[in-house]
């Protein structure tokens, strides 16, 4: 999934590289001396908010879900430095950018109601009629 061509979310939804950003600092970690020469870290941006290649109510969805995430200008900032290779940290982020995305934006699942089965409802009254109990028994007797 290389950042030239974007990345796809789901079948319909492709983010294009432009609309990503990717920058490279120094990490920490594994790699010896030579982590201190090559700038294996990658940080990836995102304007959820502006982003044109989202469908309007997929950016909402995603804009709510994953509002604690977010910049105050709605991007979406992620980073990774896992990896010795600044290229397998790149295609790190980008499937990590594919993975919260595709969740964010999936539509919810539509509820179906169900009924409480006979058992259940026999256990609830049972609890009720056990609680009914206790209290009498706790109150004074009539004289």
């Amino acid at each position: 999934m290389p950042a030239r061509e974007g990345v796809r979310v789901s079948d319909a939804i492709v983010i294009p590289a432009r609309e990503l950003v990717l920058t490279h600092a120094r990490a920490g970690g594994p790699g010896g001396q030579n982590v201190n020469k090559v700038a294996s870290k990658v940080t990836l941006r995102f304007r959820l908010r502006d982003s044109p290649s989202l469908p309007e109510p997929a950016r909402r969805r995603a804009l709510t879900r994953l509002a604690h995430r977010l910049t105050t200008d709605g991007e979406l900032v992620l980073s990774c430095a896992t990896h010795r290779e600044q290229s397998r940290n790149r295609a790190a982020v980008l499937a990590r950018l594919a993975v919260i995305l595709a969740s964010a934006v999936q539509p919810p699942r539509p509820r179906r109601r169900t009924l409480p089965s006979p058992a259940a409802r026999e256990r609830r009254l049972a609890g009720k009629r056990l609680q009914a109990e206790r209290k009498r028994e706790r109150q004074r007797p009539e004289e």
